[in-house]
Formats: C-alpha cells, sequence, structure tokens
C-alpha cells in the first residue's frame, strides 16, 4: 500500500496499518552512531526549524531525534519527545518515564504531532477526532501549529484542563453526554459529510510512529539495553503497540544489546478494563465495558480498537493486564507525590498501583529494572484529583 496518499486502515478486514521501513542501511552500531550524530549536531527541519522559525543554537531534537525511522518529511513540532527517565528514589530499579513534560503536557503530543505533520504533507485541511481528554489537547496545538481546523468530540466531564485547552487553541469542540466510544460514534457518522480525515486511535497508521519513539528513547536511555518490564496505563493502547513496534526495529537494526524483550504491562482501571477481562479469559479480543466509570479519564476506553494487537503482545511478552480500584490508583498517586515529588496522572498512579503488585506477588523482583509511564502532568487533572481526594479551596 503506497505512503504517497493518505490511508486508514486496511479495506479487507479494517486492521490497523503499519508503516514498514528499509532499515538496511542504517543496521548496526555504524547505523546508530550516524543517527546520534545528526541527532547532537542538529537536524535540518527538527533543529533548524521549529514552527518556521529558525531554533536557537543546541536546540533539542526530541523525538525527531529518531527522524531516519520516522517519516521523511518536514515536522510540524513543539519540542515533542526525550522526555526524563526519573530514577525512584526508594526503589533503586525503578524508573519513571515522565511523559507529562511532553507540549500540552501529556504522551498524546508525539503520536498527534506526526499525524498532523503527515497531515500537513498531504495537504490535508480538516481533521476529527474523538478523545478521551489529552488527544484533544495535543490535536488542537499541533493542528494550530500547521494552519489546519480541527473538530474535537469528547465526554462532557473530561478533566476541565482538556476542554480550555483545546477552546484556546481554537478547536471546533463538541461536549458528548456519554464515552470516547459515542464520541467515535459522532466523528464516523459526520466526517464524510463534513470532509474530516479522522486521526482516531489506530485508524490511521501515523499515530503509532510517533508513540514508538517512546520505545527507542526507554532503550536509549537505558543505554541500548532493554528494561525487564514496562507498566503502561492502556486505554487505546497506541503507545503499547508503537513501543512493541520500536523494539522489533531495534532488533533489525541492531541496536539493542542481546536480550528479551520487556514484560509488557498493561494497567487499566476496574471501573474500565476491557483488555484485563480478555486477558483473564484467554480472549483474542475485547467485549464492550458498559458503564465505564472512572477518575483516571484516558482509561476510559470501553472497546480500544487495537485489543487484538494489544492481547498478542501481552502473550508474546509473557506480559500480564491489571486492573485497580481508583481507590487504590488514588493512593499509589498520593505515596508518590508525597514520598518521590511526583504528582503523577491518574493513569501515571495506576502503573505504580501496579508495580507494588507485583512486587509483592513475586512476578517482579526487587532487582528487575524496570520503566513505568506517566503518561500525562498531574496538574492537567487537579480537578478529578482534587474531587477524588475530597480536597476542596478554602473560602
Amino acid at each position: 500500500m503506497s505512503a504517497e496518499k493518505p490511508q486508514t486502515v486496511c479495506a479487507n478486514c479494517a486492521g490497523s496499518l503499519y508503516v514498514r521501513y528499509d532499515l538496511q542501511p542504517m543496521r548496526g552500531e555504524g547505523g546508530r552512531a550516524q543517527v546520534l550524530r545528526d541527532a547532537s549536531q542538529g537536524e535540518r527541519a527538527a533543529r533548524e526549524t521549529l514552527n518556521g522559525n529558525a531554533a536557537l543554537p543546541g536546540a533539542w531534537a526530541g523525538m525527531w531525534r529518531y527522524r531516519s525511522v520516522l517519516p521523511d518529511v518536514e515536522p510540524v513540532t513543539l519540542g515533542e519527545g526525550w522526555t526524563p527517565v526519573i530514577r525512584s528514589r526508594r526503589y533503586k530499579n525503578v524508573f519513571v518515564k515522565e511523559e507529562g513534560a511532553n507540549p500540552t503536557g501529556s504522551f498524546k503530543a508525539r503520536g498527534l504531532a506526526l499525524a498532523v505533520t503527515m497531515a500537513k504533507h498531504y495537504g490535508l485541511k480538516k481533521l476529527a477526532v474523538p478523545s478521551a481528554g489529552n488527544a484533544a489537547g495535543a490535536l488542537a496545538a499541533y493542528a494550530a501549529a500547521a494552519g489546519i481546523e480541527a473538530n474535537i468530540f469528547m465526554p462532557k466531564d473530561v478533566p476541565f484542563a482538556n476542554y480550555v485547552e483545546a477552546k484556546m487553541y481554537g478547536a471546533n469542540v463538541t461536549l458528548v453526554e456519554g464515552l470516547i466510544s459515542d464520541c467515535g460514534r459522532m466523528v464516523a457518522e459526520r466526517k464524510e459529510k463534513e470532509g474530516w480525515f479522522d486521526i482516531s486511535t489506530l485508524k490511521e497508521p501515523f499515530r503509532i510512529e510517533g508513540k514508538k519513539t517512546m520505545g527507542y528513547e526507554l532503550v536509549e536511555q537505558l543505554g541500548w539495553q532493554y528494561p525487564a518490564a514496562v507498566f503502561y496505563p492502556t486505554g487505546g493502547g497506541v503507545g503499547f503497540i508503537g513501543m512493541w513496534k520500536a523494539f522489533a526495529e531495534l532488533e533489525e537494526l541492531g541496536w539493542v544489546a542481546t536480550g528479551r524483550r520487556p514484560k509488557m504491562i498493561a494497567v487499566q482501571s476496574a471501573g474500565c478494563a476491557p483488555v484485563v477481562r480478555a486477558f483473564e479469559q484467554h480472549e483474542k479480543v475485547s467485549q464492550m465495558w458498559e458503564n465505564a466509570a472512572t477518575f483516571a479519564a484516558g482509561l476510559r476506553v470501553p472497546k480500544p480498537y487495537g485489543d487484538y494487537i494489544m492481547l498478542e503482545i501481552l502473550k508474546e511478552s509473557g506480559g500480564v493486564a491489571l486492573a485497580f480500584s481508583d481507590e487504590v490508583i488514588l493512593e499509589s498517586l498520593k505515596d508518590w507525590a508525597k514520598n518521590e515529588g511526583i504528582f503523577l496522572s491518574p493513569e501515571g498512579a495506576a502503573a505504580t498501583a501496579a508495580y507494588d503488585h507485583l512486587l509483592s506477588t513475586g512476578f517482579l523482583r526487587a532487582e528487575d529494572r524496570v520503566v513505568l509511564f506517566n503518561t500525562g502532568a498531574g496538574l492537567k487533572y487537579t480537578d478529578v484529583t482534587a474531587a477524588a481526594a475530597g480536597i476542596a479551596r478554602v473560602s
């Protein structure tokens, strides 16, 4: 299938499409060294041009550090990627990948940066997306930077910050009485009439390409070695799938030290856990989760489009899918704020709760090096976290 024109999903089975590259010229340590030299010296598009303006000397390329394994186009960038890996103060082998350091405060900046970059490359004028919250702000920001119209549908009870940022970036925002699945249905019903290109999760191939850079980064930041496990809060699962793609590419390139890929740990909320239920029941796909409810807004995805891919990855990696109550998630959030100085998103706190659980059950050992993803800045969830914690402004 050609990359010369926009693609959505497979015309035969409606499955998600992957972008493939000729990796042969970059194989081996020489290829890796050249990529890193290019990044450190300054890459033409990502370093010398940021939003059409000359970059300052030494400007960092972010996720475009890996542009040799990304589409060869002019990026629409706000400085996304190369987020910190923070070592826990209490657990010497636990590292938090702080995705809240991205533009718009979440990991969604990576996928939407690539999707909007390609939309601009293809000359698309109108984009639409259903969102549980953070994707809305990311699309709105990158569409504004690219001069493209953004049409966003999200549940009316998303964290208020998500609504405010989308409005401030100038997007057309529709608040929906319902869940992201209802928002997705509305986009599907209207996109042809409105002339929108749908960039919903896994319904175009480039959000995965942006998210896969998390896999490249964590491996490089750990000295080109795999961790024993990766904990990933899983709603739509694009990052989960993207990182697995990155690991396959890294192995084909010969850039990663030999060893077993990490166990992939998918973490959900007990109030919306379709992947966990399917995993536990040994099903190949999930079923719609009825009456989904959790203060971890990004996990409130009742039927992920890529569930079948995630379930295959869980099996192949020897991983596990876990769900925790909002009460357990909140306690972990408080614990890490007080004892680590890290204000996690509720989704990130689901990952830290999962680590505690797997350590206590013996699934992991204290000496196992692991990466926990905090997918968004905790401050973006101030209203929902305050409500869950019973915190009110003193009058």
